[in-house]
């Protein structure tokens, strides 16, 4: 996680920009007292995205938390894909 000021992301801002979508980095940007802007890669943003509708209604989740049990307990299985 990187943490700046406003002035010092305007001064720097491909630099910081790049950190964020090369390096998977987040940053927060100060503004003041309490509060900030947090900036993430499109990358990272379509991850949490996909995480939340899975997540959106307990069928889901509770067919997600099956195969992680299943995963966990060593009764998965790997199948090659054409």
């Amino acid at each position: 996680m990187i943490v700046t000021s406003i002035s010092d992301f305007r001064k720097d801002l491909k630099n910081y920009l790049n950190k964020v979508t090369q390096n998977l980095e987040t940053l927060i940007i100060n503004r003041g007292k309490d509060s900030g802007v947090v900036v993430i890669s499109l990358e990272e943003y379509n991850s949490l995205q996909a995480t939340q509708h899975e997540l959106s209604s307990s069928k889901n989740e509770e067919r997600l938390d099956a195969a992680i049990a299943k995963f966990q307990s060593g009764k998965s299985f790997e199948k090659k894909l054409p």
